[in-house]
């Protein structure tokens, strides 16, 4: 029986893979983990196209992890048009972004909404946002299991194929246990797990080196092992990365009266510069094999379903 296409379905159609970064609890750095891993993906080859929807709607930080706090949504013809984060380099750009903090007046501005204007500017993203051909689009979640993660699973049900999870933990006890809640609430939906990523496993000593297990190490790894998932690796706390991604708050133009052109122009030109100081930090270096490890499982499933359809 043919599933039934949908305005969502009939826009991502073009798009290979479906990514959602989840975590049970806030503060572990998912949003730094869905910026790290939209950038990988990029740099993973120099034809990978990769689209980064951040759904987080009452926190939106993908716009300032990635330097483009200040830019605004354009309408087209044929829908919204993304955010370009590398729209100053050679060839056509790679890397899209959505976000509700683009539709902000000020990026200090509250998200007060309910659960029904929350689905609905989900199913906005996905089906009026001109994504064109993507390999990856990376999802950026909020906290927990709430009325956003129902929506999005919804509203993707026709493509769910494509669909995947990542989740997102620290080392300590209470957010394992979380997590455990996330990976119930994957497995409850049918949402395949691509592997579990350790954020925040020790501190870098940026003058000698030395790591100190601030949140303890391993239980990320240890879960994985226990629930028979691929645990993709640890992420230590890299100040360098805290800096580079706070630094990219002051992206915005300091003045109003910069004529909208030059602002966007200024923005691109900074944002692309953000990318290639990424590539330098050593979280970057570590995030390149975690990428490696995502794109090597999605192949094998791919190739797994063609073998089956045929």
């Amino acid at each position: 029986m043919a599933v039934q296409e949908t305005p969502v379905s009939r826009r991502l159609r073009s798009v290979k893979h479906i990514i959602i970064v989840c975590s049970g609890k806030g503060g572990v750095g998912k949003s730094s983990v869905s910026a790290q891993l939209a950038l990988s993906l990029h740099a993973s080859s120099p034809t990978a196209r990769v689209g980064i929807l951040d759904v987080d709607l009452t926190g939106p930080s993908i716009p300032r992890m990635l330097g483009l706090d200040g830019h605004g949504v354009h309408q087209s013809s044929d829908g919204w048009v993304p955010v370009y984060a590398d729209a100053r380099g050679a060839g056509e750009p790679r890397l899209s972004c959505m976000s509700v903090g683009f539709l902000l007046k000020k990026k200090g501005d509250s998200v007060v909404w309910r659960g029904p204007k929350k689905n609905a500017m989900i199913r906005q993203f996905l089906s009026d946002v001109r994504w064109g051909e993507l390999d990856y689009l990376v999802i950026d979640t909020p906290p927990g299991t709430s009325d956003e993660h129902l929506s999005l699973l919804e509203h993707l049900a026709p493509v769910h194929s494509r669909l995947s999870a990542i989740i997102v933990t620290t080392p300590q006890a209470v957010a394992l246990l979380d997590a455990m809640k996330c990976l119930s609430f994957t497995r409850a939906v049918t949402l395949p797990v691509l592997g579990l990523i350790e954020n925040m496993s020790g501190y870098v000593c940026p003058c000698c080196g030395e790591i100190s297990n601030v949140f303890s190490t391993g239980g990320g790894e240890e879960m994985a092992r226990r629930e028979g998932l691929r645990f993709l690796g640890s992420m230590p706390i890299d100040t360098e990365l805290v800096t580079l991604l706070d630094a990219a708050e002051s992206n915005e133009p300091d003045t109003a009266s910069t004529a909208e052109v030059d602002r966007d122009e200024s923005l691109k030109a900074r944002s692309f510069e953000l990318l290639q100081r990424y590539q330098k930090t050593s979280s970057a270096k570590l995030f390149t094999d975690i990428a490696a490890k995502v794109i090597q499982t999605l192949s094998s499933v791919e190739q797994t379903t063609a073998a089956i359809s045929v």
